[in-house]
């Protein structure tokens, strides 16, 4: 028999970015909030103590701060009627773990979405044609604007202390800024961080060929500074050690150096860590969540109940937890009918090499996790796709992460893999070698879902998450393009440009690092025959259950998402505060 807590009102489900989010708000609101992580506790001064944090075995190849996957994985096919097979070893993407989760090793790469990114299918319907839309790739809008998230975007940049340059205050162009960017309300709170030679070459070879390349906005502070919280981060120093790390000079915003010193002294809050929810309670009509129940580190079964659930786990753990709960009606690719699942979606990272004259020193020791230069010229919406025969784009950017010597060594095409020759390769690429990265959309498809594993379990003997995916020719083509596009930045960069077009029918390999930023399966949008939540993140179906983070994205563009996940967490609790808490009930 589970054990049953005291009532809330609140239970969060997940404390990483977004649970930190609702936490402060919902207490600040008067709120009793429980905050449930399976993992354990998680602060800089304990878990980024210098020098033994910058240790790049330990965190970046062993990867001491993801989820452990002996414990509990996905499995992953990249068609129906494959057999799924589970990821044991980190190489696509790394799932987070513990308080904070991804945002304590994240990079910090803040990109606000063009307004038109968030109205994709309108915009490429009116520019090509509802006929240029392919029948099985699901394209959707979101149900909110960039005028409705503006104010959102502008305070968690402020929570965050993103330093960046303007391109457009309040509908005036600023000069250095980003031109294709929607208005923004205010500059960002902090001045770019310092470019790093590279990042320098990249620039100009943008300037060469006519593109407007700007200061890639970064998460990470170009000096001191204070949020509105009354929280203090320090000036980046430029350490070179930030993704998959903590930040130890706490410069890089994540919960533990923005939020969680002002919400976990609240009298109200409660974080229980070690505690792995298994499933979201509801009543006899299935129409209202009651609680949640949660396995303890003593292997109790738990429950938690509550006025208001909040799921804040990582994307895909988001869609697993509700379709253990059975709430929503599991998407069928065959029948395309039910949405829970639907529209998973990922990014399609690729990147062009540039070896640099005999002599360049391009010191890339000196590194941050966000900091460079950045260009939005071949960006979803921001150039003419007629007769390219895909649609999609990318941000495209040279950022210097730091030059660690076993993951960012780089060596010429046809270098030896090992041995001597392999160090004197290694020995004359490391001060000549950058990359100019692109970080490509995938849109969602009829194919690409989430549902669960028939087989395969995790340590509690619940299903695991089954992914289905694979990459289509137009997220293929688009790469191409823009890779032949970026070569000739290189060159006029005045470096030897290296890459390899793909295959139209390449697969994606799950062997190979591309990013984290896994979207979709728990949809946003305006009809919930599309969609699992509504514009406040709502449940359709359950209207006390919120779903937040990347699950809620229709597709993805070439963005990183971080912003627009927060974004929509400050937009939905304030709506969950205003509006909600006064008349429960659905909101859209």
């Amino acid at each position: 028999m589970a054990i049953e807590k005291e009532k809330v009102d609140v239970v969060l489900v997940g404390f990483g970015w977004t649970g930190a989010i609702y936490g402060v708000e919902l207490t600040a609101a008067g709120q009793s909030v429980v905050a449930l992580e399976r993992g354990h506790m998680q602060t800089t001064a304990t878990d980024a103590k210098y020098p033994q944090v910058i240790d790049e075995l330990n965190y970046a190849v062993r990867g001491r701060m993801f989820q452990p996957l002996a414990k509990d994985t996905l499995t992953i096919r990249h068609k129906e009627g494959d057999t799924a097979v589970p990821y044991r070893e980190y190489g696509s993407f790394l799932l987070g773990n513990n308080v904070g989760g991804a945002g304590l090793h994240w990079n910090g790469m803040f990109y606000r979405y063009l307004p038109n990114q968030l109205r994709l299918r309108s915009y490429y319907e009116e520019k090509y044609g509802e006929d240029a839309i392919p029948k099985d790739m699901y394209l959707q809008d979101y149900p909110v604007t960039y005028e409705e998230l503006e104010p959102f975007f502008a305070k968690f940049e402020e929570v965050c202390g993103v330093s960046g340059q303007a391109g457009n205050i309040k509908g005036v162009q600023q000069p250095g800024g980003n031109p294709f960017e929607g208005w923004r309300s205010t500059a960002f709170p902090n001045k770019p961080l310092i470019n790093s030679y590279a990042s320098e070459l990249f620039k100009k070879g943008c300037e060469a060929m006519g593109y407007n390349p700007y200061p890639a906005p970064a998460a990470n502070a170009s000096a001191p500074y204070t949020n509105q919280y009354g929280v203090r981060l320090g000036p980046c120093n430029y350490c070179g050690f930030c993704e998959r790390f903590a930040c130890y000079n706490y410069s890089k915003a994540s919960p533990q150096t923005t939020i969680l010193p002002v919400l976990l002294k609240r009298p109200n809050f409660e974080l229980r860590t070690n505690a792995n929810v298994i499933k979201v309670n509801t009543d006899s009509s299935g129409k209202k969540a009651t609680g949640v129940t949660y396995i303890d580190a003593q292997g109790n079964e738990v429950f938690q109940p509550a006025e208001m659930v909040i799921l804040n786990a990582f994307a895909i753990h988001n869609v697993r937890l509700l379709l253990l709960s059975k709430i929503g009606q599991v998407y069928d690719p065959k029948t395309e009918t039910g949405t829970l699942g639907r529209s998973y979606a990922y990014q399609r990272d690729v990147s062009v090499k540039v070896v640099m004259p005999e002599g360049t020193k391009l010191n890339t020791f000196i590194g941050t996790g966000a900091g460079g230069v950045t260009m939005d010229d071949f960006n979803e919406v921001t150039f003419d796709h007629s007769g390219l025969g895909f649609l999609g784009g990318a941000s495209i950017r040279t950022s210097i992460h730091g030059g660690r010597p076993i993951l960012q060594s780089p060596t010429e095409a046809g270098s030896p893999k090992w041995g001597s020759g392999w160090k004197k390769a290694t020995q004359e690429g490391y001060q000549r070698i950058f990359s100019i990265g692109i970080s490509g959309s995938v849109m969602s498809y009829r194919d690409a879902y989430l549902d669960l594993d028939p087989t395969y379990t995790d340590n509690h003997g619940l299903p695991l998450l089954r992914l289905t995916f694979n990459w289509h020719e137009n997220e293929n083509k688009m790469v191409n393009y823009l890779m032949e596009k970026m070569a000739k930045v290189g060159e006029a960069a005045g470096g030897k440009v290296e890459y390899k077009p793909y295959a139209l029918d390449a697969p994606y390999d799950t062997r190979i690092y591309q990013s984290t930023h896994n979207t979709g399966g728990a949809i946003m949008g305006d009809d919930p025959k599309t969609s699992v939540v509504n514009k406040y993140l709502q449940h359709w179906d359950v209207p006390n259950l919120f779903v937040s983070g990347a699950s809620a994205f229709p597709q993805n563009v070439g963005y990183n998402p971080t912003a627009l996940v927060g974004a929509l967490a400050y937009h939905s609790v304030h709506n969950i505060v205003t509006k909600y808490l006064k008349n429960p009930g659905p909101m859209a």
